[in-house]
């Protein structure tokens, strides 16, 4: 951990950030819950669109990591490309990245396996850090060698290239275009390449084959963040900009899902439009609501969050929350009977949590990988 840098941030891009986060540090269980006390049909919706379709299908639950790693190339040009402005050697820039990408999926091996020695096919080394280590690298690479248009040309050949892959090919013994769990290409290839253990044993969601598409999703949060940071449009047009394209994304996703199924588990190119879309809408609305029209101080509780977002993303496999919230508030959701028992634990769980992000937060301490 170091001290902050005093540098201008694009505020939004940390409110949007932590919102994201909000979702996956406690705030699900809270939905669930309330779906389970309550008997509601609307939370029982809203519970359901925070869990993951088992294969083929969307739910909202699914836009948490990609928007994450959307937003880490939304970053890229307010960090990478500053620097470059400076003067850095593209060299010194590459380097920097490459580590950064290599420490990423090495934090997603310890995240996954904990500090202890295993015997190798006991370990996963596949991870949600991993994948966003290495789509952020290579995404990054291209951005440090390419112009805007041949960021665009990699962006349409990474989806329109893994699409043909998978159209035709299959793994051994089954139909080309299989898309399967176990007959489609990609998680063959895995299989074949990737030791120790996959996360459902013949696929792994974070593989190494869907980790192709994934740099597209980074690639247009470069866009993204090139459009706001460097673009001489007025931030109205700007803001119109992103949410036309968001429309756009998501109207293609849905033609493409009629030959290319939307499936988070492959990553697949129909996959990166949706959420693609989704991403870029969000990030119109957070921009215009906080950067363009001021409206700051509702989004300071998520911009805590989002200023550390790996290390309480981390923290969950290094310290227990659970015992200190039951510590601090047992005594507050003993006043409650069954069953919002549960609804008021876990908001008290994601309170503590962000009471500990709040306390970095006055420390002026943060995460940087």
């Amino acid at each position: 951990m170091t001290p902050s840098a005093t540098r201008q941030r694009l505020y939004s891009l940390d409110a949007l950030r932590g919102f994201d986060m909000f979702w996956i540090m406690g705030a699900e269980e809270i939905v669930h819950n309330l779906a389970k006390a309550s008997g509601s049909p609307f939370w029982e919706a809203a519970a359901n669109q925070l869990t993951h379709p088992e294969w083929n299908g969307f739910h909202l639950y699914d836009l948490i990591f990609p928007l994450f790693l959307f937003l880490a190339g939304v970053a890229t040009p307010y960090s990478v490309g500053r620097e470059l402005e400076q003067g850095k050697p593209t060299q010194q820039l590459l380097l920097r990245v490459i580590r950064r990408g290599l420490v990423l999926v090495l934090l997603g091996i310890i995240y996954n396996n904990g500090l202890e020695f295993r015997p190798l096919a006991d370990i996963r080394f596949p991870s949600v850090l991993g994948r966003i280590g290495l789509a952020y690298m290579f995404a990054n690479i291209i951005y440090l060698y390419t112009k805007q248009t041949g960021q665009i040309i990699w962006f349409c050949a990474l989806l329109i290239g893994y699409w043909l892959l998978l159209t035709f090919t299959a793994a051994p013994g089954f139909a080309m275009g299989d898309l399967t769990m176990e007959g489609n290409f990609a998680s063959y290839i895995d299989r074949m390449i990737i030791p120790g253990k996959l996360h459902l044993g013949i696929h792994d969601p974070e593989g190494l084959m869907s980790t192709i598409p994934a740099i597209g999703t980074a690639l247009l949060g470069i866009y993204a963040g090139n459009l706001l940071k460097n673009s001489p449009l007025s931030q109205q047009r700007k803001t119109l900009q992103l949410a036309i394209m968001g429309i756009a994304f998501l109207v293609l996703a849905q033609l493409w899902n009629l030959i290319f199924p939307i499936n988070k588990n492959l990553w697949t190119s129909s996959f990166v439009l949706q959420v693609g879309g989704l991403s870029l809408l969000l990030l119109s609305i957070f921009y215009y609501v906080i950067d363009v029209l001021g409206y700051r101080s509702w989004a300071f509780f998520f911009a805590v969050i989002g200023m550390n977002s790996i290390l309480i993303y981390l923290s969950e496999a290094f310290i227990d929350f659970h015992f200190t919230t039951e510590a601090l508030f047992k005594w507050l959701i003993q006043l409650f009977s069954e069953p919002y028992k549960l609804v008021i634990a876990s908001l008290m769980f994601v309170l503590v949590k962000w009471g500990f992000l709040y306390f970095l937060y006055l420390k002026k301490t943060f995460l940087r990988v």
